[in-house]
């Protein structure tokens, strides 16, 4: 485990983003930290896309939620 060093501004907006999201700071940064990770790996796919690819590996039923 280590530590990353980010502005106070940034921290700020995941500080908000983590309580909007039922986060904690550390989850919600870690959470940005991986799909932009995920985006930048994969390009031509929307955030839809890599959402949908994560649920996929994870194992996730989202058949119930397609009537949402």
């Amino acid at each position: 485990m280590g530590i990353v060093k980010i502005n106070d501004e940034l921290h700020e907006e995941v500080r908000k983003a983590s309580t909007v999201m039922v986060r904690s700071i550390n989850a919600q940064a870690e959470y940005w930290m991986k799909v932009g990770m995920l985006a930048e790996a994969n390009p031509h796919l929307s955030f839809t896309d890599i959402m949908r690819e994560q649920l996929r590996q994870a194992d996730v039923d989202t058949g119930q939620l397609a009537h949402v």
